[in-house]
């Protein structure tokens, strides 16, 4: 099961990428498990030298009782302290953002989250993004026939 956050390369360039560890309780393991799990607008903020991602919705699970999780509560991300420090210079700089971009279960079982250093796009890169998509979906049709 993997979710992807398909608004995050229209909106970023994205220059890294990394996979971090998720803290979560059981109820948002089971609904991540069942694909409940929305990216808009959800973003990646430090507090007190530790990474934590905001505003991801993970719906609450429909078999939950009173132990069920609130939907967009803050989610601690687990890095190393090497990684911290240098992803926080990097978002000091202006105009950098830390981006969600898929969260996917890894062979072990553990919920994971990858997430990008990304540069905001003007609309004029925007507009020739949508047309490098394009071209390569009628290249890629032509090529089918």
């Amino acid at each position: 099961m993997e979710i992807r956050n398909k608004s995050a390369f229209h909106d970023y360039f994205i220059e890294q990428k990394l996979i971090a560890g998720l803290v979560l309780t059981g109820t948002e393991v089971k609904s991540l498990r069942a694909g409940k799990a929305s990216f808009n607008d959800a973003y990646c903020f430090f507090h007190q030298g530790e990474l934590y991602v905001k505003s991801l919705h993970i719906s609450e699970y429909k078999l939950g009782t009173i132990y069920n999780h609130l939907p967009t509560q803050d989610r601690k991300l687990l890095l190393t302290k090497k990684e911290l420090s240098k992803w926080e210079a990097k978002t000091k700089e202006k105009g950098y953002t830390i981006v969600p971009l898929r969260i996917f279960f890894s062979e072990d079982g553990w919920a994971k989250i990858e997430i990008g250093l990304g540069k905001g796009k003007q609309v004029h890169d925007k507009r020739e993004s949508i047309k490098e998509r394009d071209t390569k979906r009628e290249i890629q049709r032509y090529i089918k026939r």
